[in-house]
């Protein structure tokens, strides 16, 4: 095969198959006697896995990732797949946790005034409001898991919890008591974090989800095409 006719076969253009060729993402393709490039199927499926692969884990580890295939023993290339879903999985745990919590949270019937951004919270306040020790609270922040911000006193410093640290507080409450450890729950606090203040959390982490199994489903779709590259004579 030329590079117009793998191009025609991938859904790359002619450049980008020479671009990938040059990556390393496809093994070097062969010379005709003229200079031309000779493909074979394999190109073809190297491709083909590296696009859903892209799709999956980005496209720098990708990249890597088709290059260690050609280089690894077999087992350690099979263990290289098995670990891009245990991370994806890792990333579907991490958003649930995140979304469970919140759901705990807007569950809670209230019969209060809407919070507003001057609403604060002392760390006795917090503490009593939630049921647990102060010193539980100081030890979550040295966790990362709430950030309170410090105002000035008589006698110093003391912390005041804004409303994103009193969410966060009341995450990790129903986290903890839902049996995730702390760890788990930083990752989930993470993950809200990472939503950037959006309007709807509940519903960019529902969004965030179906995203994780798109990727699941190409790291699948690619993981077919490796296991066979892998077997093949042109990658031993």
């Amino acid at each position: 095969m030329n590079t117009a006719a793998v191009a025609a076969a991938s859904g790359y253009s002619v450049q980008q198959v020479r671009d990938l060729e040059a990556l390393g993402v496809t093994p070097p393709a062969s010379r005709s006697p003229n200079g031309y490039r000779r493909f074979t199927a394999e190109h073809v499926r190297a491709l083909q896995a590296y696009r859903d692969l892209a799709l999956a884990v980005g496209p720098v580890d990708a990249r890597r990732a088709m290059r260690d295939f050609r280089l690894l023993p077999r087992d350690q290339a099979a263990a290289l797949i098995c670990g891009f879903h245990t991370r994806l999985n890792d990333e579907r745990e991490q958003a649930l946790a995140a979304r469970l919590a919140l759901e705990s949270i807007r569950a809670e019937a209230t019969i209060e005034a809407a919070p507003v951004d001057a609403d604060s919270m002392t760390i006795i306040e917090l503490s009593q409001a939630l049921g647990i020790r102060a010193s539980t609270l100081r030890f979550w922040e040295k966790a990362g898991l709430v950030a309170p911000e410090r105002v000035a006193t008589p006698a110093g410093t003391a912390r005041r919890y804004p409303l994103a640290a009193i969410r966060e507080a009341r995450i990790t409450v129903a986290l903890r008591a839902g049996g995730y450890r702390i760890p788990d729950v930083q990752k989930a606090i993470a993950a809200i974090r990472d939503l950037n203040e959006v309007s709807d959390p509940l519903v960019a982490l529902d969004t965030r989800l179906e995203v994780i199994a798109q990727r699941a489903l190409a790291l699948l779709r690619a993981g077919t095409l490796i296991a066979r590259m892998i077997d093949s004579v042109l990658y031993e």
